[in-house]
């Protein structure tokens, strides 16, 4: 089953969900299979495929930040960082919490932060600054 993210952003808000995404007991269980993850890890790759989405999460694996900090921290306006913030949260990779009037976002987890840097490992790698090394 693909899970569509981006149908979150549609007119209708729809989110495509299926029985892992489900928070009952009995689905937590249940081992995906191959191709579930796979169609997952793609939606989730997709994601990353974004210049500004990428460097917003670049910015959340250094710790917590609201919309003005991580306008500052890329190049882009704050509709825009506010629009993929929104993106990201719908698809649960970040979170976010109150702290008065401000909204502070965090990456959901660990194993995002270190993709984030094995994407840039690989760009360093394709650009020269390291050696190649298999």
């Amino acid at each position: 089953m693909r899970v569509d993210w981006t149908s979150a952003l549609r007119p209708h808000h729809y989110v495509h969900m299926n029985a892992r995404m489900h928070l009952s007991g009995a689905h937590a269980s249940q081992e995906p299979d191959e191709g579930e993850r796979i169609a997952v890890a793609a939606e989730v790759l997709g994601l990353l495929a974004d210049r500004t989405r990428l460097a917003l999460l670049r910015r959340l694996a250094a710790g917590e930040a609201d919309v003005t900090t991580l306008t500052e921290a890329t190049d882009a306006t704050r509709t825009s960082v506010s629009q993929h913030l929104a993106r990201l949260r719908l698809a649960a990779l970040v979170t976010t919490r109150k702290e008065g009037r401000r909204v502070v976002y965090a990456l959901r987890h660990g194993h995002l932060r270190r993709l984030v840097d094995e994407a840039l490992n690989v760009a360093d790698h394709q650009i020269g600054h390291l050696p190649p090394h298999d």
